[in-house]
């Protein structure tokens, strides 16, 4: 077992063999994960089981050995068993939950984002995942402990041989498609079709035509062509957006997984097929069932089993990973790519992002190529558009405040609107928080006032 601030490893296997003590009940070990460090992404743990842990310029000096912003004794930490306990120990530029400003002792719960200096941690309830399955990129796929998870059992639902559906559930742009080619991979057939439909962008008069295919006199102007059935015949049918289907191309789907065989349009001789089904769906299919919008029938039949893939902001270990990947990849000449710093990360981390990865990862790139237009070398938590990652359904999530809750708000409150102040605590010239001001048409006084009165 890792002791306390030791790194994890950069191990990613998905659905590989993972340590026995991880697949059996195990009790659970609060600890901080270092998520961004040294502007860039990190990958190591604390554990806070041997009692309260004080983090300083020394803990952190392998990783961000260069960062004036840590304090020789920075802060402390401890767990209680219901939350876990920060003090700020009298650190020169402050310590940060959720782009605050922690004053003295505070308890945060798990989940919290921490700001040191320029490092962010994660403070989990149980680290053991973090541990055994490691966190980074591999085959260019970002994953965390709560994905890789999700794809062991993806992959376990196929290789066993028994099974040959699965449903996916989740929002969009949570990698279901990533989890089918899972599922596909778990079968052993590197060399088997993988075939992927989405459901919703067929039109509905040829849907039939589409899946199962259609013989020559069907209709008019009808020729023997084969369907995706056909096409995925020895590997896998991934079905995105199955609740889009219609009732008649339900019925024959469910044929088709009950049978083994497929009847074109047209034809009066069934072929058989041999392939898995994956769907993935985005509607509640049970509701789908109960108000006679989808077949019960089949349901059962690709219902089960049914796995969520979890949303981004249940993933927040992966936000730092998908923004260096995005940085990476962005710009042709590294030296003109700006870096990210700990404010845009933490920024990004604590917003919603309906879209999740897909919504991250695109307003990454937006921010990326603004900064190359102004020539500016890094992305600061300013840079983010006021609507990126803010919840649709205002019922969800917290709205968004009038100007962003970032480094720099926090600077300046912490200040009480002092612009020099506020420049030597976020390392930048004060020039920086004057355009930051005039960006948002903000007077200092305003955080004068937010520090004397919360209500103000």
């Amino acid at each position: 077992m890792m002791g306390a601030g030791q790194d994890p490893g950069s191990s990613t296997t998905l659905g590989a063999g993972v340590d026995s003590c991880v697949r059996r009940r195990h009790e659970p070990v609060p600890g901080l994960v270092l998520l961004f460090a040294d502007r860039r992404p990190q990958r190591r743990v604390f554990r806070l089981d041997g009692g309260p842990l004080e983090l300083g310029r020394a803990e952190l000096g392998a990783v961000a050995a260069a960062d004036p912003l840590v304090s020789r004794k920075h802060v402390r930490f401890s767990h209680s068993g219901l939350a876990f306990t920060i003090e700020d120990l009298g650190s020169r530029n402050g310590t940060f939950v959720g782009a605050k400003p922690v004053s003295g002792r505070c308890s945060v719960p798990a989940g919290s984002v921490v700001r040191v200096g320029g490092a962010l941690f994660l403070a989990c309830s149980d680290i053991v995942p973090f541990e055994h399955y490691g966190l980074g990129v591999r085959d260019g796929l970002v994953a965390g402990p709560s994905l890789q998870m999700v794809l062991e059992a993806v992959s376990l639902s196929r290789s066993t041989g028994m099974l040959s559906t699965l449903l996916l559930t989740g929002e969009s742009g949570t990698g279901k498609e990533i989890a089918a080619r899972t599922f596909h991979a778990a079968a052993g057939k590197p060399d088997a079709p993988f075939t992927a439909v989405n459901c919703a962008t067929i039109p509905k008069e040829l849907a039939e035509r589409l899946l199962f295919g259609s013989r020559r006199g069907a209709y008019s102007g009808a020729t023997d062509a084969p369907g995706y059935v056909q096409a995925a015949n020895g590997g896998t049918l991934f079905l995105d957006e199955v609740g889009e289907l219609s009732a008649d191309v339900q019925s024959k789907l469910l044929r088709m997984l009950e049978m083994r065989e497929v009847l074109r349009l047209g034809a009066t001789v069934a072929e058989p097929v041999q392939l898995g089904v994956c769907a993935a769906t985005l509607r509640d299919l049970r509701l789908e069932v109960g108000t006679g919008r989808f077949r019960e029938d089949l349901y059962f039949r690709i219902g089960q089993p049914e796995i969520r893939l979890p949303a981004l902001r249940e993933r927040i270990e992966e936000v730092p990973w998908h923004i260096q990947q995005v940085l990476d990849s962005h710009g042709r000449d590294a030296a003109r790519t700006p870096s990210a710093s700990a404010g845009f990360v933490e920024a990004c981390a604590l917003r919603h992002w309906p879209g999740n990865v897909r919504e991250l990862r695109g307003e990454v790139r937006r921010a990326a190529a603004t900064a190359l237009v102004i020539e500016s070398n890094e992305l600061s938590a300013s840079d983010l558009s006021p609507t990126a990652g803010a919840a649709l359904d205002r019922s969800s999530a917290v709205r968004l405040p009038a100007f962003p809750e970032d480094e720099f708000a926090a600077a300046l409150t912490s200040t009480e609107g002092n612009v020099a102040g506020a420049a030597r605590q976020l390392g930048v010239h004060r020039n920086k928080v004057r355009r930051w001001l005039e960006r948002h048409r903000l007077d200092v006084a305003r955080f004068k006032a937010s520090r004397k009165s919360p209500s103000a």
